[in-house]
């Protein structure tokens, strides 16, 4: 590996400066774990060769370096081999939807886009490098982000504001011959199904017999409404603030007319709680409450999974009165809906075999993979894995690199 996420504690004042306690405030980590746990950073770039000597020095820098670099400006490819490019993503964001905290800017952004760096590594293997862009114009983005492209091996788009990261992710996977991965879409989605999956096996049910509902049609809430569809789900409505994703609506963005044109078979209008009723599963990823007469409403042995932190849309208490299945984005209750489970086995497969992109076969499979972890112990607490089980990364990333062999964009 390129790179190891440490956390140097012994020098991490000389490094940031003045403290609190010099500018005569007490240090905000004197009462909070939080700031404690954060001080000096999360992560670190550490060297994977020794450099202890003149030989040493010569080898790992100049003059040896040089015949490296000439074999590389003959061959391009030898770029995988011979520098961490193959083995390392960037972590990309504008700081405009950051988490639940919303446009806090690039600064802002930094502790999470580390925090994403470091669960890459933990749980993939795979490192990776935060960078926080301090511009959030789509052409300014995508310009910068295909400059900074030599560097990576991938690029994971994180926390960025709909319905702009729809088209930076589509025009970037257009210019850039290296996988491009929003994760608040795809790494939703792919758990998302996962789990959805376990739950209609333990029903007895397959997805095709199942309708769902969506709430909320930003970026996870599309992403997660394709997904479904792809995987042969038999029906899924998604709404907005404004009801029901329909036809019939005038106020459609292009991102949601093109939703409205692959979702909603049963031409269902009106409200989120009127599309509740008889449904099979609840999907929330929009914050807000859904109402417990609406809850009640659903089909008999409905799964819910309100995933919006820390406040679910169906409070887990609520939806156990009336649903087989309950799922949340909390780590407090069983079921947590976690992108940690997705998205270091995609990459980690993507990049073993130098893939071109990730695609939706690749999406699929990674979801397929996801599932199969929980084997003979499905259970309704238990239809997707923690993420920290041991086994979720290998299977992940076996399946995807598979996928990506069989649909032509592997390298190697």
């Amino acid at each position: 590996m390129a790179a190891e996420i440490v956390n140097p504690r012994s020098d991490s004042e000389s490094r940031n400066g003045p403290t609190e306690r010099e500018n005569g405030a007490e240090p905000l980590d004197s009462f909070d774990p939080a700031f404690a746990l954060h001080r000096g950073g999360k992560m670190a770039v550490q060297a994977t060769v020794p450099i202890r000597d003149k030989d040493d020095l010569s080898l790992a820098y100049t003059p040896g370096v040089a015949k490296v670099c000439s074999a590389i400006a003959e061959q391009p490819d030898l770029v995988h081999d011979y520098t961490w490019k193959s083995s390392v993503v960037a972590v990309v964001t504008d700081g405009t939807a950051v988490l639940g905290l919303g446009d806090i800017g690039p600064e802002a952004s930094l502790p999470v886009m580390e925090g994403k760096a470091i669960l890459f590594k933990q749980f993939g293997g795979v490192d990776a490098v935060p960078i926080a862009l301090s511009c959030t114009d789509v052409d300014e983005i995508v310009e910068t982000v295909v400059r900074l492209a030599p560097s990576f091996g991938g690029v994971n788009l994180e926390d960025i504001s709909a319905p702009r990261c729809f088209e930076i992710e589509r025009r970037l996977q257009e210019r850039l011959d290296i996988p491009v991965f929003h994760d608040d879409q795809h790494g939703t989605a792919v758990v998302s199904l996962a789990a959805l999956r376990n739950a209609a096996r333990l029903s007895g049910r397959t997805l095709g017999e199942l309708r769902a509902v969506i709430s909320g049609a930003g970026a996870a809430g599309v992403a997660i409404a394709r997904m479904l569809v792809e995987a042969g789900i038999g029906d899924v409505a998604v709404a907005d603030r404004k009801g029901v994703v329909s036809r019939d609506r005038d106020d459609l963005t292009p991102i949601k007319a093109e939703l409205a044109s692959f979702t909603n078979k049963a031409g269902i209008s009106g409200s989120l709680e009127a599309a509740l009723a008889g449904a099979d599963v609840f999907i929330g990823v929009s914050g807000g409450t859904v109402p417990e007469p609406a809850v009640a409403s659903m089909a008999e042995g409905a799964f819910v999974f309100a995933m919006a932190n820390p406040d679910p849309e169906v409070h887990p208490e609520v939806a156990h009165k009336y649903a087989a299945v309950v799922a949340t984005g909390r780590s407090d209750f069983p079921n947590q809906i976690n992108n940690v489970l997705a998205f270091p086995g995609i990459f980690a497969g993507a990049l073993q075999v130098r893939a071109s992109r990730i695609t939706e076969g690749m999406k699929l499979a990674a979801a397929e993979a996801l599932a199969s972890v929980v084997g003979d112990d499905l259970a309704a607490d238990y239809v997707i894995p923690s993420p920290f089980d041991e086994r979720v990364a290998p299977a992940v990333t076996a399946a995807v690199a598979a996928a990506a062999r069989a649909e032509g964009v592997a390298r190697r």
